[in-house]
């Protein structure tokens, strides 16, 4: 195999892949050889199919919402059929309806967590019950890999996304819970919390610094890297991971710790002892010390806006 072509003969499906970050997501493997179905709701997933034949490899569009829970089963189908395996899966697709929470709408809310969080469970699902399937039938492991898209949003509590900020710690969350439900079959299931330009984010980032090679410095490609890393079969020691991924870096985010733990004297808190342990810890704290992950937001070197 060319050393360059990792995932020669493996099929790959990606979500949102019409457009920003996810076609550069399909590109990235199907440069690597990956076949890949291309997912969108629109007709940039027939353009981005004819970039990849151009690579010399297969690729199919299948249009279509997410958030529709069928919409798992024909990707997984339409991988099978189209090129006898499915291989990859990189859940990318996405909306926004930024509001503060005073200003959002029923609406605002279930479109968010419909496309994000159940769309990323949905095309999960029917992945787990194919990849089980056919481990128990061969008695073996599969080839399997996941790559969700979380944000820093989840580990900032972005104001002005609460709808976003909760679909994309739902979607950390359920990164956690596939890793370890389909590590036994071969799969390994990683999330990215990445930054690009994108239309998405046109007005997100400011020019930041000059880059390397003339590639800006938030080029959806750097992102598309890891990604194909990821997926690759060097990355099979990597699972149950969130990385923050953009610029000139990849960042592998830790677990969350614990600061300090209270105990009952008598094993029982009483409203007085809680009072009298939890009131003076607290007392003058920094407000923006708090469960947010501030501190990711020092690892940005690329002059660009920082985002919400």
């Amino acid at each position: 195999m060319n050393a360059t072509r990792t995932l020669e003969g493996r099929t790959a499906v990606v979500t949102g892949a019409g457009a920003g970050l996810g076609r550069a997501e399909a590109l990235a493997l199907a440069g690597l050889g990956a076949n890949v179905v291309v997912n969108d709701v629109g007709p940039g997933a027939d353009d981005v199919v004819a970039e990849i034949k151009e690579l010399g490899v297969g690729a199919v569009a299948v249009t279509g919402d997410v958030g529709e829970w069928s919409m798992g089963d024909r990707l997984v189908q339409a991988a099978v059929e189209s090129f006898g395996s499915l291989d990859v899966v990189v859940n990318n697709a996405g909306v926004l309806r930024d509001k503060m929470l005073f200003n959002l709408t029923e609406s605002d809310w279930d479109t968010v967590i419909r496309v994000h969080l159940k769309g990323h469970a949905g095309i999960s699902r029917a992945a787990a019950v194919h990849w089980r399937t056919a481990s128990k039938t061969s008695g073996a492991p599969v080839y399997g890999r996941v790559i969700n898209t979380s944000s820093e949003a989840f580990l900032f509590g972005a104001p002005g996304q609460p709808n976003y900020s909760a679909a994309k710690a739902g979607i950390t969350a359920l990164t956690l819970a596939t890793a370890q439900g389909l590590g036994r079959y071969g799969v390994r299931v990683n999330a990215i919390c990445p930054r690009a330009r994108t239309a998405m984010t046109a007005d997100a980032f400011g020019d930041g610094v000059q880059a390397p090679g003339g590639l800006d410095i938030m080029a959806p490609e750097r992102v598309a890297t890891l990604v194909g890393h990821l997926a690759s079969p060097a990355a099979d020691e990597i699972s149950g991971q969130v990385f923050v991924v953009y610029g000139d870096m990849v960042a592998l985010l830790a677990p969350p710790t614990v600061e300090k733990k209270f105990t009952a004297a008598d094993g029982t808190f009483t409203p007085q002892e809680l009072d009298a342990q939890l009131t003076p810890y607290f007392s003058g704290r920094d407000p923006h010390r708090t469960y947010a992950a501030y501190s990711v937001a020092a690892l940005d070197t690329t002059g660009t806006q920082q985002m919400s």
